[in-house]
């Protein structure tokens, strides 16, 4: 069977500009795969002159020629209310709005008027502003809808004599960064396209072989795909041309800080003298919001740090410098909870494997020691006599630039830069940036919210911009969950890698700050959840995170079993942890940024090719079944439902359940929720079961995917064992 089509049935499609060029192209493909098209034309001229109903029709009864849907719209993009009407009254609903209509008024600076500038802000960006806002309502109340707004490389670039066509085509870049926050929640998503294709407002502009390259039907479904319900994407700028697409982003150097500290002035001459690293784009980055640029802000402006100086310690900023090995990065895992029975793990617990990294969140270990330096507070809390017990981490980012040095020697510069008056407490915002001495590289930046109880009531102000918030998640099931049980010594172990608080050791301690006995590190659990999704949606690989955001709701006890519920938006994995014993939220409002996710293949898609055919690695689950139903009470200890996606060349030819609550093993999905899902090719499973490929191999080069608790598909080894024997 070949790969499923992306459908469109009974959805509704509104596309502005649809009378010729792409905007017809998107029509025909619509409604090729069963949407009901609402197509928009005025018919007036390239540069906004005239109008005809023919255009329109003439795109409507091609459709409907070859079975398809479609009604005309003849009204202009700024009477956006009507243009939804006609959706609404042919069809019912509309779940898909593509803003394409556009003119050009080309005129150099100088010589262009105010009403070629009027024409084209009203046609391009206040038209799809107009029409998105008519549709919207609706968008909201079903809880779904799929936005394409049309920019140009002119806009993101410029180009000679469109000065009033690229301000437009840049204001609706803004408008979709703003819409793809707004819509998000209500899984309305908003992207741009920016398109390289023959249209009539080309014709006379590109070369004439070159033109006739450019066709719409090599754009038509990018922009199909991204008003699908399975694409997650939301708030990107896709360019395409040619058969090509690609993902543009704004970038920012990393600058440099223009003065010692808050009291300095800034002179000319002091950005003269640093302009050359101001405008040096070799480290340039991309942020995904306004909360991430202000953190980054936070570091650039507040640090202490000069180019050609150590910064200054102050009353409020100091810095600590530590060197580490791969002691200490085993160590570091070790407390976090890897183990070398989870394959994704191995790499950060052995010094000589080919893959040894770093867990990505190790740098925050030195965060807990900023906290506890006392005399940093004294100039913002002068009236609080400070006690360990009664400072509590309220709240933690930290992003990394590059994956992080085996081995080094680090800087970790920091830095208070505000305090907030919380009545019952005060909560201090501590800025930490970790730097490697060896060639001044900044390897990570972080945040730390400190809840300083009962330092309160100075009457301060009670909120600040420099905090970076936490992000709730989505309203709707996780996605997936990883769940595993913390050791009863736990924090003694996670304590050795620097947080040596006795609150999270000593019983007395705990006791009078209010604790029954020792809790968990806060980090500790993060890094917990850190290690469980990269694990899920890297494939273990570090080298893909960038960065953390969580707040600590409630502590763990050393022994409880974690649980983390994870939902995906694009390349941001949004998280919450509960204990499983009493289900208690202990992280909120989390979110882990990644450069890049290792996609899960779809139910949908892997349900699409199973055949009856038999396969080599039936006989495999023979023996297992042989082994299950003879040694029923001590499979029954595994207590798992397990389902194998067993694949040749890519494609699913059958599915296994090994269902051990039951001791049932049988071909088919599993008749109740499996608690993991393996997938991987049918020759594989052979050759793990001959013993000739090591399971923890096979998924570290992705050759076994597994979703769902990983933890629990270790207790499997028994009974592949027991079919190799048989084999």
């Amino acid at each position: 069977m070949g790969e499923e089509k992306l459908s469109f049935v009974n959805r509704v499609v509104i596309i502005t500009g649809a009378g010729a060029g792409l905007g017809r192209t998107y029509a025909l493909l619509f409604a090729s795969r069963g949407a009901s098209v609402v197509v928009n034309d005025l018919g007036g001229s390239r540069d906004g002159d005239g109008s005809s109903t023919k255009i329109a029709d003439s795109v409507v009864n091609e459709i409907r020629k070859n079975g398809g849907r479609a009604v005309a719209n003849y009204d202009s993009v700024l009477d956006g209310e009507k243009i939804v009407k006609t959706a609404i009254d042919a069809f019912g609903r509309i779940d898909i709005l593509v803003n394409n209509a556009g003119i050009l008024r080309d005129k150099s600076f100088a010589k262009m008027l105010e009403s070629d500038w009027d024409l084209i802000q009203n046609v391009h960006l206040k038209g799809a502003f107009k029409t998105t806002q008519a549709a919207w309502p609706y968008f909201v109340k079903q809880k779904y809808g799929r936005i394409i707004m049309t920019a140009s490389n002119s806009g993101l670039y410029g180009n000679f004599g469109q000065a009033n066509y690229s301000a437009a085509k840049m204001g609706l870049i803004g408008l979709t960064n703003t819409l793809a926050i707004e819509g998000k929640q209500k899984n309305i998503h908003t992207n741009v396209i920016i398109p390289t294709a023959a249209s009539r407002l080309t014709e006379d502009i590109l070369p004439p072989d070159f033109f006739k390259e450019l066709k719409p039907e090599l754009i038509a479904p990018v922009v199909v795909w991204l008003c699908h319900e399975k694409c997650m994407e939301n708030g990107s700028i896709i360019e395409s041309a040619l058969g090509w697409a690609g993902k543009c982003h704004v970038i920012r150097s990393s600058g440099s800080t223009l003065r010692q500290d808050l009291s300095s002035e800034i002179t000319p001459e002091d950005v003269e003298n640093k302009w050359q690293v101001i405008t040096d784009m070799s480290n340039a980055k991309h942020f995904n919001s306004i909360e991430e640029v202000t953190g980054e802000f936070m570091t650039t402006i507040e640090t202490t740090k000069s180019e050609n100086s150590q910064p200054s310690e102050s009353q409020n900023s100091g810095v600590l410098r530590h060197t580490y090995n791969y002691r200490d990065i085993i160590l570091y895992a070790l407390g976090v909870g890897a183990s070398v029975q989870i394959p994704t793990d191995f790499r950060y617990l052995y010094e000589n494997d080919s893959n040894f990294a770093v867990l990505p969140t190790f740098y925050v270990v030195y965060a807990p020691m900023v906290a506890l330096e006392f005399s940093m507070y004294e100039k913002f809390l002068p009236h609080i006599e400070l006690d360990p017990t009664k400072i509590l981490h309220g709240e933690q980012y930290i992003e990394v630039y590059k994956q992080l040095p085996t081995e080094a020697t680090v800087e970790t510069r920091y830095k208070i830069v505000d305090v907030v008056d919380k009545g019952k407490g005060a909560l201090v915002v501590i800025q930490h940036d970790t730097f490697d001495t060896s060639n001044e590289d900044k390897l990570s930046t972080g945040q730390m919210i400190i809840f300083v109880i009962g330092a309160g009531n100075f009457k301060g102000k009670r909120t600040s911009s420099y905090i970076i918030p936490t992000i709730e998640s989505p309203n709707r099931e996780p996605d997936t969950s990883v769940t595993q049980q913390t050791s009863q010594d736990q924090a003694a172990l996670y304590r050795l890698s620097g947080d040596q608080n006795p609150l999270h050791i000593d019983s007395n301690m705990s006791m009078i700050a209010g604790f029954k006995q020792p809790i968990l590190h806060g980090l500790c659990t993060l890094g917990f959840s850190v290690r469980h999704i990269l694990q899920t949606y890297t494939g273990g690989d570090p080298s893909l995170f960038k960065a953390i955001k969580t707040r600590f709701a409630k502590p763990v006890i050393p022994g409880q079993t974690l649980r983390t519920d994870m939902w995906q938006e694009g390349n941001r994995i949004h998280f919450q942890t509960h204990t499983v014993e009493e289900n208690i939220l202990v992280l909120s409002g989390g979110y882990v940024d990644l450069t890049n996710t290792i996609s899960i293949q779809s139910k949908e898609n892997l349900s699409s090719d199973i055949s009856n055919t038999s396969l080599e690695s039936d006989a495999v689950f023979f023996k297992i079944a042989e082994y299950v139903k003879t040694n029923s009470d001590e499979v029954k200890k595994i207590n798992g439902v397990f389902l194998y996606h067993i694949l040749v060349n890519g494609k699913l030819k059958a599915q296994w359940t090994l269902d051990l609550k039951k001791s049932e093993v049988y071909r088919g999905e599993p008749k109740s929720k499996p608690d993991a899902t393996l997938t991987l090719e049918d020759a594989d499973m052979i050759q793990m079961a001959l013993g000739k490929l090591n399971p923890q191999v096979a998924f570290v080069r992705q050759k076994l995917k597994i979703t769902g608790n990983i933890m629990l598909t270790q207790k499997l080894k028994t009974l592949i064992e027991a079919s190799k024997s048989k084999l």
